[in-house]
C-alpha cells in the first residue's frame, strides 16, 4: 500500500465533486477516508474526512460530520485541513439556514486562506461570505464579494469562475442591471454546458428565469425555467425544484395562462406545503417576485 493510493482516490473524488457528479465523488472520498484510516498518516485522515464532509453537506446529510470537522479545526495541526474545516462547517450552516454561524466560520476559512497565500481559497472564501451574504439579503455588499472573488479566481478554475459569474449576474438583475446581469448570466452557462456540470447549472438557469422574468420576456423565462425544473428532478435538487416551480407559476400568470399558473402553484403545494391548501389561490394574487430569494 501506497500514499498513491490515497491521492488516487482522492483526486478522482475531487475531479468528480468539480463535474458536479457528487455522489460518484462521495463514493471514492469515502473510501479515500477508509483507506486513511487503515494505512495512513493522521493528516490524510484530516483531508479526507474534510473532503467528504463536503459532499455529504451539499448532498444533505452531512450533520455527523460536524464534530468531526469542529476536532479538526480545534486541534489546528493542518493549516490546510483547519480552513477546509472551517470552510465546510460554515456551508452547512448556510444550507441550514443559520447564516450567523456560517458568517463566523466563513471568516476563519478566508483569515486561513489570506495566511496560507492560496488565490485560489481566498477567491473561494469571498465568494462563500457573498453567499451568505447575499442569503440575508445584503446585495451591495454580496456584490463587492463576488467582483473580489472574480479577480482573485485563477482562469483555469473554470466551473468555479463559472458559478461566481452566475452569482454576480443574478445580483446584477436584482440592482435593475439588465444588461450586465445577461452578460454574465450567459457566460457562467457557456462555461457551465461545457464542462456538462448540471447540477451547478440549476442555478443559473433558475438565475436566467428570473432575468427574463423580470424584464417582461415570459417566453425565454419559461424556456429556462422548465429546463431548470427537468435537471433539478433529475438530479435530486429539492430546493431548485422548488423555486422553479415558483417562477414557473409566476411566468404562466403574468404570461395570461391561467391554468398552467395554477397547475404549478398546486404542485408546490403539494409536493413542499401539504398543509397549506390555500397556497395556490393566494400565490396567484401576488407577486412572486418579491416574496422569494433564489440564492437563500
Amino acid at each position: 500500500m501506497t500514499t498513491g493510493i490515497f491521492e488516487d482516490l482522492k483526486g478522482r473524488g475531487d475531479d468528480a465533486v468539480r463535474a458536479g457528479r457528487l455522489e460518484e465523488g462521495e463514493e471514492l472520498l469515502g473510501q479515500a477516508v477508509r483507506w486513511a484510516v487503515e494505512h495512513g498518516e493522521p493528516w490524510q485522515v484530516d483531508v479526507g474526512v474534510c473532503n467528504l464532509a463536503a459532499v455529504t453537506i451539499e448532498l444533505g446529510h452531512g450533520d455527523g460530520e460536524l464534530p468531526r470537522l469542529r476536532e479538526i479545526l480545534l486541534r489546528n495541526a493542518n493549516p490546510q485541513n483547519c480552513r477546509l474545516a472551517a470552510y465546510n462547517i460554515s456551508r452547512y450552516h448556510e444550507l441550514t439556514k443559520n447564516y450567523k454561524k456560517s458568517l463566523f466560520y466563513a471568516r476563519i476559512a478566508l483569515e486561513r486562506a489570506e495566511a496560507l497565500g492560496r488565490q485560489d481559497w481566498i477567491a473561494s472564501s469571498h465568494n462563500h461570505i457573498g453567499n451568505v451574504l447575499l442569503a440575508e439579503s445584503f446585495v451591495e455588499e454580496a456584490c463587492q464579494r463576488y467582483e473580489t472573488a472574480l479577480a482573485l479566481m485563477p482562469e483555469g478554475e473554470g466551473i468555479w469562475r463559472a458559478n461566481i459569474l452566475g452569482n454576480l449576474g443574478y445580483c446584477r438583475i436584482l440592482q435593475h442591471r439588465y444588461s450586465d446581469g445577461y452578460t454574465l448570466l450567459y457566460r457562467s452557462l457557456r462555461v457551465l454546458r461545457r464542462f456538462r456540470a448540471e447540477r451547478f447549472m440549476v442555478t443559473t438557469l433558475l438565475d436566467l428565469c428570473f432575468a427574463h422574468l423580470e424584464t417582461g420576456r415570459f417566453h425565454y423565462a419559461e424556456s429556462w425555467g422548465s429546463l431548470a425544473l427537468q435537471i433539478a428532478e433529475r438530479t435530486g435538487h429539492r430546493d431548485a425544484v422548488k423555486n422553479a416551480l415558483y417562477l414557473l407559476g409566476e411566468t404562466a400568470h403574468l404570461s395570461g395562462n391561467a391554468d398552467d399558473s395554477r397547475r404549478y402553484f398546486t404542485r408546490l403545494q403539494r409536493d413542499f406545503f401539504p398543509e397549506e391548501v390555500y397556497l395556490p389561490g393566494f400565490l396567484m394574487t401576488v407577486d412572486i417576485r418579491k416574496l422569494i430569494n433564489l440564492h437563500a
